[in-house]
């Protein structure tokens, strides 16, 4: 044979084995991947393209860390992988993934609510309860966190995350703050909290959050005893539901928090006030109103007489003695 032929016949098989290596890395990278059932895969901040392709591999998400990393080089474009939790779905091909992992889609979003009004041992007791979060609970200031629905990422730390709901709180407090009223009778941010708390756990009807923290400002004002049922249950339960009636000894007693027996504000909040509590305390409704008391319905009754405020109690004590309550 002819040198010329042999050249020929060489050339043509080395084509023929880049042909099947191109085919078979294609397919690599475009085809089926070996990932039976929909999954997560977590990219944590600063990971290199290698160890993420390492760990696609041992985790059965691709079939080949090297066929990944080529692909991704060769053909994944300028886009560097984001750091997160993404769903991958079955049989994903490396290319599906590699697109994933730069943000197309798939970001898994995990949230965790904080309501209005919740107390802090109870923010603390629900974080823990969180299985993909890491690390202990710090200890939670009264007051010191923002109600709100909050994203993490699956091994966060639930200290990063308390600190995420403080920094919110701090924000949005220090703007309220800067906007307030002139005639609100709170003489610092912190004190905008307390009173703000004790809105927040009297009334669960947003439209009469300025209402009763009018009333509030009403009584500071004059110098009266604030008496706010919540005040009283607060350093017995530290804010969880009581679950039965107060009992007159509580009423009585003694302490930094009972505003049955101390005139002014408690020392410190009695929950984790919303933004529309705070408002409301800064901005308070115009009101002769010095009293309150349940109408039956979910809202309250008010009154700025005593001689008002008692046929609204003998009302209430009616609908209570209907209902078999009494």
């Amino acid at each position: 044979m002819r040198k010329a032929g042999r050249l020929r016949i060489i050339a043509l098989a080395a084509l023929l084995v880049v042909g099947a290596l191109s085919a078979h890395f294609l397919y690599g990278w475009y085809g089926s991947g070996p990932l039976v059932k929909d999954a997560t895969f977590s990219v944590p901040e600063g990971a290199t393209l290698g160890s993420v392709a390492g760990r696609l591999e041992a985790e059965g998400v691709i079939a080949s860390a090297d066929t990944f990393r080529i692909g991704a080089r060769l053909l994944g474009g300028s886009e560097s992988l984001k750091a997160g939790e993404y769903a991958i779905p079955a049989h994903s091909s490396g290319s599906a993934v590699l697109a994933i992992l730069q943000g197309a889609g798939g970001e898994v979003r995990r949230m965790v609510t904080i309501p209005e009004g919740m107390p802090s041992i109870m923010v603390e007791e629900r974080l823990a309860k969180v299985p993909v979060l890491t690390g202990p609970v710090p200890r939670l200031a009264e007051g010191s966190a923002l109600p709100d629905t909050y994203a993490f990422q699956r091994g966060e730390s639930r200290s990063a995350l308390v600190t995420r709901m403080q920094q919110a709180m701090a924000r949005t407090l220090a703007k309220l703050w800067a906007e307030r009223a002139p005639d609100t009778v709170a003489r610092s941010p912190e004190e905008a909290v307390i009173l703000a708390s004790i809105v927040e756990k009297e009334t669960g009807k947003p439209s009469e959050r300025r209402m009763v923290a009018g009333l509030y400002s009403n009584r500071l004002r004059q110098g009266m005893m604030l008496q706010a049922d919540p005040t009283i249950i607060y350093p017995i339960t530290r804010g969880k539901p009581l679950g039965r009636r107060i009992r007159q000894s509580e009423i009585q007693a003694v302490n930094s928090y009972n505003t049955y027996t101390m005139i002014g504000l408690p020392k410190a909040p009695i929950t984790n006030p919303g933004k529309a509590s705070i408002e409301a305390v800064l901005h308070p409704a115009r009101t002769n109103a010095l009293f309150m008391v349940a109408d039956g319905k979910g809202g309250h009754l008010f009154a700025a007489t005593l001689q008002e405020h008692n046929a609204n109690v003998a009302r209430w004590f009616a609908i209570r003695r209907a209902r078999g309550e009494l």
